[in-house]
């Protein structure tokens, strides 16, 4: 069935300006970040964004032909320098119509790692600007049955020629940043807190002595897609991610020795990567020469860019830089906002010298 004909403008939503709505600059950016449509496959929002923040301060941008943008910093020192690659994803978890029915509602399948508890009730929003509900068919289920393929969109068309969005659109979460004071929450915290990072590392990095390529990745949630291609294309003598990890910190959680406020936390393995000691070992020092809390990270289930970076070509020391995560692949994800600070204090130690992988 034809869909309307829709105008796709791919929109910061709300983003307001860091001094009008009072926020500490970072946060601003947080919010700006976090706000914007972006589902794995559909990134330009974010990536023009990223783009913007970070014009004049790289010696070096361009974007390869997955969408990956990669912004190089030369380094001070004499060649032959090191390249050091650090990566973040710009992408989020999303939903993409399969079907629409007679009375307009949309049927959809995932864009990653979405989990059907979270969505009953839940807002999504489509890149033309349109959101929508997530709904649940209740004949003949429990209330605790909710299952992806009992569950529809209602963006409140009365019949399906008369829905805004069709086959093949696909939406993210619709939440709100919101500022807790040292805890900060929204959706696609994951991984848009590491792009904050990253930029914030790049803005207070003057002169690194290797060349530092900062690859904002697209398609980790689909399967590391954008950091297998970049790495490839950059070929690090080192490689870093900046992504979210879980928590131990809640009621009855799995044991996790990870806390929110603790410091960010160093990866020394997850279900897809074991972080070479010599990398875990420069994150670890950087973090005591800066004085700052720091954790180490075992995680259980899932992995980063990290993964696809450490496989490329003959292989890459590659090491990943978490910043807790209460709520992952939920519309509310809570970091803090310590962390977050001190995440971008230890990358600009680790870098602000000569890299050695002794």
């Amino acid at each position: 069935m034809p869909t309307a004909k829709k105008t796709m403008h791919f929109p910061l939503i709300d983003n307001g300006d860091s001094k009008s709505n009072g926020l500490h600059p970072l946060k601003g950016l947080t919010k700006k970040m976090t706000e914007v449509y972006g589902p794995s496959g559909h990134e330009q929002a974010v990536r023009d964004l990223i783009r913007e923040e970070i014009k004049g301060l790289v010696d070096e941008i361009r974007v390869d032909a997955l969408g990956n943008l990669i912004a190089r910093k030369k380094g001070a020192g004499a060649t032959p320098r090191k390249k050091v690659m650090l990566a973040a994803h710009m992408d989020e978890i999303g939903v993409i119509v399969t079907h629409v029915d007679e009375k307009g509602f949309l049927r959809f399948a995932s864009i990653g790692g979405v989990y059907p508890i979270n969505l009953n009730g839940s807002r999504c929003r489509f890149a033309n600007g349109v959101t929508g509900v997530f709904g649940r068919e209740v004949k003949n289920t429990t209330s605790t049955e909710v299952n992806l393929d009992k569950m529809f969109i209602d963006v409140g068309a009365r019949n399906a020629t008369d829905s805004p969005v069709g086959v093949g659109d696909a939406a993210g979460f619709w939440r709100d940043f919101t500022d807790l004071g040292d805890r900060i929450v929204s959706k696609a915290m994951d991984d848009r807190i590491g792009c904050v990072v990253l930029i914030e590392t790049l803005k207070q990095l003057k002169k690194p002595v290797d060349d530092v390529y900062f690859v904002f990745t697209v398609q980790e949630e689909v399967g590391l897609r954008g950091a297998t291609t970049s790495a490839f294309g950059v070929q690090p003598d080192l490689a870093i991610a900046v992504d979210v990890t879980g928590t131990g910190d809640t009621p009855e959680a799995n044991r996790m020795a990870v806390d929110l406020g603790k410091g960010p936390a160093i990866k020394v393995k997850d279900s897809g990567m074991l972080a070479h000691p010599a990398v875990k070992n420069l994150l670890a020092d950087a973090a005591k020469e800066a004085k700052i809390p720091y954790q180490f990270e075992v995680l259980v289930g899932g992995t980063t860019d990290a993964m696809a970076m450490q496989t490329s070509r003959e292989g890459v020391p590659a090491g990943c830089l978490s910043i807790p995560t209460r709520y992952i692949h939920s519309p509310s994800e809570m970091v803090d906002f310590n962390d977050v600070q001190n995440a971008v204090k230890l990358l600009v130690t680790a870098l602000g010298k000569a890299i050695k992988l002794d």
